[in-house]
């Protein structure tokens, strides 16, 4: 079940990047990816805490990376089990799938 406004946060420092959602402090996740390039990027970590599991926390901030890229008009490779398996099952993702 996807809770509603989650706040996701965005960091980048030189090749590497990674959107988290804090909570009181903490994260409940986070999705790390490094830049192959100027034209995509390879998400290559998804965690989330274990409190917060069946939150739609880790499709959140998969959501975000993928904003993020067709804001940047640039593809992602999806190197993380979790996003590679959400990327073979929806299809709106095929935009900016490698």
């Amino acid at each position: 079940m996807k809770e509603k406004s989650m706040e996701v946060q965005h960091y980048e420092n030189d090749q590497r990047g990674a959107f988290i959602i804090p909570e009181n402090g903490e994260r409940l996740g986070e999705l790390t990816y490094v830049w192959q390039g100027e034209d995509k990027f390879a998400i290559d970590h998804t965690w989330v805490s274990p409190a917060a599991r069946g939150r739609g926390v880790a499709r959140e901030l998969l959501d975000a990376a993928v904003a993020y890229a067709r804001e940047k008009q640039v593809k992602i490779i999806p190197v993380c089990s979790y996003v590679a398996t959400m990327f073979q099952r929806e299809k709106s993702f095929a935009d900016v799938a490698v």
